[in-house]
């Protein structure tokens, strides 16, 4: 009897270690972040080249901490990667943190969002000045089929327009592009894609080079105040397990924004240098003088009423009651809607 109480309480003591073990496991000490063309990353883009999360890890104790940054032209395949363990934090618009929160049941929440810059439907047909001018052989190029940031901004736009049960209305005019391939799509004018539901700064280069090109309607049109784009998001596990990598995304984020508004000829010049775009720094600092285009910030914003359609539409099986649901409990402060 005696040496059966011992054996339990040294399986005790093991299960305990054990868990101590686990609770105090060392963080990761490489990460992958995923990123997308445009200057809706632009955060992202300042945190890669002042190496911004690995100073704020060090900060917390994680002197070592190396950050991959992965580039994608939309968030389908940046999605897949990250439920496929290839990346740990996703870097793309709200709707697919949306879609992985629900279809994983909660195991994928959001960080922060980065910005909230509008979005721009942009054709160069002139006969196209409304929803009710598209027919259907007029294509619309959108980064995801159905599900994509634009995908579902243009079905909540059908539904103002067409009416409830319309909002599918366009669904069949959409043809899945990234951005890069999109605009130069648009530019030809024997090309099959004569719209081009864009971020920036590509529909800021449409309007200036393309003939005719000419803005149907933005995404400020469709949700009042905007909605976020840039959304960073991971799985709970790797949140739950990484706390100081989570804590130093978050500083990461909120010093890139705040560099990019105090030091923006220099936040251009690193966009430039890490993007390749081509654009001059003389039109991206005109572009980002225009209207909404300095929205770089943290707070979740139309969050919610995306997610609202979503869930209306079937897209979303759950709806959620607030946007604190599908962001972790450390992105609580941010005041988002």
């Amino acid at each position: 009897m005696k040496r059966t109480r011992q054996y339990a309480a040294a399986i005790l003591m093991a299960a305990i270690a054990g868990t101590a073990g686990v609770a105090g496991a060392q963080e990761k000490t490489e990460i992958t972040i995923t990123k997308q063309p445009s200057i809706l990353y632009l955060p992202a883009l300042v945190m890669q080249k002042q190496e911004l999360i690995e100073k704020k890890a060090a900060e917390e104790g994680l002197k070592d901490l190396k950050v991959n940054w992965r580039s994608f032209s939309g968030g389908g395949a940046a999605t897949d990667a990250l439920l496929s363990d290839n990346v740990e934090i996703v870097n793309s618009g709200v709707g697919n943190l949306l879609l992985l929160w629900d279809r994983t049941k909660g195991k994928v929440k959001g960080i922060t969002t980065h910005s909230a810059l509008p979005l721009a439907l942009v054709s160069r047909d002139p006969n196209i000045n409304g929803l009710k001018d598209f027919g259907p052989k007029d294509k619309i190029a959108v980064p995801t089929v159905r599900v994509s940031t634009q995908a579902i901004l243009l079905q909540m736009a059908a539904e103002k327009e067409f009416g409830a049960d319309n909002w599918s209305k366009l669904d069949a005019n959409t043809v899945q592009l990234g951005h890069p391939d999109a605009a130069a799509m648009l530019a030809n004018p024997n090309g099959e894609i004569s719209t081009h539901f864009a971020a920036p700064p590509f529909f800021y280069k449409e309007l200036k080079t393309i003939p005719n090109a000419h803005v149907i309607l933005r995404s400020n049109d469709i949700i009042d105040g905007g909605l976020s784009q840039s959304t960073l998001f991971t799985t709970t596990k790797f949140a739950e397990a990484n706390p100081k990598i989570i804590k130093a995304v978050l500083a990461a984020s909120q010093e890139a924004i705040d560099f990019i508004k105090a030091n923006t000829e220099q936040a251009v010049d690193i966009y430039r240098e890490v993007s390749g775009d081509q654009t001059s720094a003389a039109e991206l600092l005109d572009m980002l003088k225009q209207p909404g285009m300095m929205d770089f910030q943290m707070a979740p914003a139309g969050s919610m009423k995306f997610a609202e359609h979503m869930a209306k539409v079937g897209i979303l099986k759950t709806k959620p009651e607030q946007w604190t649901d599908y962001f972790l409990p450390e992105s609580a402060s941010l005041n988002g809607s």
